[in-house]
């Protein structure tokens, strides 16, 4: 993106990100698509990561036909050597990594008696394990430089124990105290660390666990026999809702907060 490009405008608004570089993993669909367009829109220099190659690659392309610098590396996120490969090359082509976003993540769900072994190792090596690859190797190189921000995407069953969710929920609060330990130690650099926790939003992850009307109104409603509550605000979030949030907490804008846990829910966990 050239200099003139990356001084202009949005409407009224300054490009927050212009010239930054941005790394966003689980890029290929949902929220990690939501915030790798928003960053794209805010001028950053994005490097998209996901397993899904052909997704991605059609990701790159659209933002790069709006002008935005970006490129795809398809990689397996919690496979140490490839991530650690993945990362030095981003900063060997863009430059430094100012910002991660990672938002990948997969959804396994069944009752705790019978989950399978394959299902809860899933779950954690994508959710738990990936997140500590990835934050990890982002997190030294920032470290040297004593600059960055990181958020990485939760979820509100973290917190707030559901039936049926004893694999995911656990992986996800795993995740999320791995963090709260990266950020309290790279916090004297300067560095931030944050976690959006979103609650149902409107992904294909979502779609597949609650693929009709019906479902998705016992959703806002709530479930009592599952012990799941509703959501007061009455509606599923979208993926742009829960890119906003991710987006903010990477900005300058946040340059106070850390630690932080942002519930993107409607109320649903009632700020438990």
């Amino acid at each position: 993106m050239s200099d003139v490009a990356a001084q202009s405008r949005i409407g009224s608004r300054p490009l927050a990100f212009a010239g930054r570089v941005a790394v966003v993993t689980g890029a290929a669909g949902g929220i990690g698509t939501a915030i790798a367009r928003r960053l794209a829109a805010d001028g950053a220099r994005l490097a998209l990561l996901d397993q899904r190659a052909e997704p991605l690659d059609a990701l790159a392309c659209a933002l790069r036909a709006t002008g935005a610098e970006a490129i795809a590396l398809p990689v397996a996120l919690s496979r140490t050597a490839e991530v650690e490969a993945a990362v030095a090359s981003i900063e060997n082509d863009l430059g430094p990594i100012a910002h991660l976003a990672h938002a990948a993540g997969i959804l396994r769900t069944g009752a705790a008696l019978t989950h399978s072994d394959a299902d809860w190792d899933a779950c954690m090596e994508a959710n738990a394990r990936g997140q500590f690859v990835v934050t990890r190797a982002v997190a030294r190189r920032m470290a040297a430089r004593a600059d960055g921000s990181i958020v990485a995407v939760g979820s509100n069953a973290a917190a707030v124990p559901r039936a049926g969710m004893a694999a995911y929920g656990a992986s996800k609060a795993a995740a999320h105290y791995q963090l709260q330990c990266l950020g309290l130690e790279l916090a004297p650099l300067g560095i931030r660390c944050n976690v959006v926790s979103p609650g149902s939003t409107d992904t294909p992850m979502q779609q597949a666990f609650a693929p009709t009307d019906t479902h998705r109104q016992r959703i806002v409603q709530g479930d009592p026999g599952r012990f799941r509550l509703g959501i007061p605000l009455g509606r599923i979030a979208a993926p742009d809702d829960i890119a906003d949030a991710v987006v903010f907490l990477l900005s300058d804008c946040a340059r106070h907060i850390t630690l932080h846990d942002l519930r993107v829910d409607g109320g649903a966990t009632l700020d438990a």
